[in-house]
């Protein structure tokens, strides 16, 4: 944790304002493509990386590239080699947060000194074994969060709201968002 005045919780405060800053003054820099490229391994298991993205009006990389194991427990005839699909979205919503209580806080002047959170997911499978006409999804999420730090308890459930308020993977989950297949079969 480092507190002085351009570090605050780990986050570079005045990169952050910069950023702020040179957005409000040019905000097609804003305009994001994110990509995840995903392979068959085998049964139910992929191998997924993450290393290339549009940004700031031109195409970019991650310092490294991030590899991701998906599959399913055993008892759904996986060979749990990862976790699963729907158990990387809790983990998205649980990561997006998180990192907005850290920026948020530390534009704050707030310093942290814990951030916890365990996500939850109810979903009924039954819907995506097509036994009966239920959602395939989750039918609902929970958060518990428990936050820490040297501010009065309602500025840390605002720096929490402000967060939700603001979160992509929260909008995505909550919103939804329009998804085009396209199939090439060789």
């Amino acid at each position: 944790m480092t507190t002085d005045t351009a570090h605050r919780n780990g986050v570079d405060t005045a990169t952050l304002f910069a950023t702020l800053d040179a957005v409000k003054q040019m905000p097609a820099a804003a305009r994001f493509q994110f990509r995840a490229h995903n392979q068959w391994v085998e049964g139910t298991h992929s191998r997924g990386s993450i290393s290339d993205f549009f940004g700031v009006g031109e195409e970019r990389s991650h310092e490294r590239e991030f590899v991701f194991d998906a599959d399913h427990p055993a008892v759904l005839v996986g060979r749990d080699s990862g976790p699963t699909p729907v158990e990387f979205v809790l983990h998205a919503l649980a990561a997006c947060l998180t990192a907005g209580i850290a920026n948020i806080a530390s534009a704050r002047k707030v310093t942290l000194t814990e951030v916890r959170s365990t996500v939850t997911g109810d979903i009924d499978l039954n819907g995506i074994l097509g036994l009966q006409d239920v959602r395939n999804g989750y039918e609902q999420v929970s958060v518990r969060f428990v936050v820490k730090g040297d501010a009065p308890e309602g500025v840390l459930r605002q720096i929490v709201e402000q967060s939700r308020q603001r979160s992509a993977v929260y909008d995505v989950i909550t919103n939804g968002v329009p998804v085009d297949i396209e199939v090439e079969v060789a």
